[in-house]
C-alpha cells in the first residue's frame, strides 16, 4: 500500500477478509475534545475477528483495528481539561456517543442511535499512535502495567456488564472460557458464586485454567450443566443458547455477551418456559467502566495474556481465531 511520508506506524485493515497491512503514516492530530496517545499496548478482541473476517458489516475502510488501549496522553486538543500530557489512560470500545437521542438522555448511552466505536467507524489501537475522545477514555488504577490492563478495556468491562445482567445469581454458568471468561469468573468467584466453565470439547488445557481460577467445575460445552441460576455465553455460537436454557433453572437468564453470533436454532418452549430469559448485552456505558476498573482493582483480577509485538497482529488474530490463545492476546506497540 502506497503511503505518505510519515513517522507512525500502525497495522491498517485495507479490504475485509484480508490480512492487515504494516504501514507508516502521518501522525494523527487531535481535534477539539480528543487526545493523542502514544498507545503502548492494545488488546486483540474476538469483535477485531469479526470486523477483519467480515461478520460485522461495512467497516469504514481503510481502517486500523484495536479498541483495548492503553496508552499515555502526547497532546491534548481544544476544550479538554479531564487529562493532561503524561497521562496514562485506557480506550474502549464505545468511542463515542450522540448525547441527544433517547438513549443517551436515558443514561443508556450503550444503545446510542448515532455511536461511533474505536477501531471500526475511527481508527483504534493497533499502532503506535492513537486518537481518541477525552470524555470516553478512563483512568486506569496503577495495579496494572500496561499490558495487563488492556483486556480489562473489552473483555473486562464487557464480561461485568454480562455479570450485572445475571442479577443475584449464585451459580453461573459460563460458555466459551477466553479474554472475558477468565476476568468475569474471578469477579464471580469473589463475590462468592459458584462458576462452571465450559469450553471447546477437547480442549483440557482451557479447562484446568478455569480450575486454576477457582472455578467449581470445568469441562466442554457438549456436556450438561448441574443447574444454574444463570448462563454467560462468550463464544459466538447460537447453538449454545439451547444448551445453557437447558442448564438453568427456572427464573433463570441466559446472557448473550458477544456482538456478533451465529445463527440461534430453533428449540421447543418447553426449556423456555419457567420465565427463564434470554437477553443479550450490548457495547458499555462509561458508569461500567469507571465501577468495573475500580472492582477489578480491589479483587484484584489477574488478566493473564500472551503478548505479540505490533507487527505480528495478523499472528495474534489467527491464535485467537484457531482457539490457542490462553486468557488474552495483547499487542506491546512500544
Amino acid at each position: 500500500m502506497n503511503t505518505p511520508a510519515s513517522d507512525s506506524r500502525a497495522m491498517m485493515l485495507t479490504a475485509p477478509g484480508q490480512p492487515l497491512q504494516f504501514v507508516s503514516r502521518r501522525t494523527p492530530r487531535p481535534g477539539t475534545g480528543d487526545l493523542l496517545l502514544r498507545v503502548h499496548a492494545c488488546g486483540v478482541c474476538r469483535t477485531d475477528l469479526h470486523i477483519v473476517d467480515r461478520e460485522l458489516p461495512d467497516p469504514a475502510l481503510p481502517r486500523v483495528p484495536g479498541h483495548e488501549i492503553v496508552g499515555v496522553v502526547e497532546a491534548v486538543g481544544p476544550g479538554v481539561s479531564r487529562f493532561r500530557e503524561g497521562d496514562r489512560v485506557g480506550v474502549p470500545w464505545l468511542g463515542g456517543a450522540c448525547g441527544s437521542c433517547a438513549f443517551c438522555l436515558e443514561q443508556r448511552e450503550n444503545l446510542c442511535d448515532a455511536p461511533r466505536f474505536t477501531g471500526y467507524d475511527c481508527d483504534g489501537g493497533y499502532a503506535e499512535h492513537a486518537v481518541a475522545r477525552a470524555e470516553f477514555c478512563f483512568a486506569l488504577p496503577d495495579t496494572f502495567d500496561d499490558l495487563h490492563a488492556a483486556p480489562l478495556l473489552c473483555a473486562g468491562l464487557i464480561g461485568y456488564r454480562a455479570l450485572r445482567m445475571a442479577d443475584n445469581a449464585r451459580s453461573i454458568a459460563i460458555y466459551g472460557f477466553g479474554a472475558a471468561a477468565h476476568l468475569v469468573a474471578q469477579v464471580a468467584i469473589w463475590q462468592q458464586r459458584e462458576v462452571y466453565a465450559f469450553t471447546r470439547p477437547g480442549d483440557t488445557d482451557g479447562q484446568q485454567f478455569a480450575r486454576s481460577l477457582g472455578c467449581a467445575w470445568a469441562g466442554d460445552a457438549t456436556m450438561q450443566a448441574p443447574g444454574v441460576d444463570a448462563a454467560l455465553i462468550f463464544a459466538p455460537a447460537g447453538e449454545l443458547v439451547p444448551a445453557a436454557l437447558r442448564a438453568t433453572r427456572k427464573g433463570g437468564v441466559v446472557v448473550c455477551a458477544g456482538i456478533h453470533m451465529t445463527d440461534i436454532p430453533s428449540f421447543p418452549y418447553e426449556i423456555l418456559w419457567g420465565e427463564r430469559v434470554v437477553r443479550s448485552v450490548a457495547n458499555l456505558t462509561r458508569a461500567d467502566g469507571e465501577e468495573f476498573l475500580a472492582l477489578a482493582a480491589q479483587v484484584p483480577v489477574r488478566t493473564t495474556i500472551e503478548a505479540y509485538p505490533l507487527a505480528q497482529a495478523n499472528e495474534a488474530l489467527s491464535a485467537l481465531r484457531a482457539g490457542r490463545v490462553r486468557g488474552a492476546a495483547v499487542l506491546d506497540c512500544r
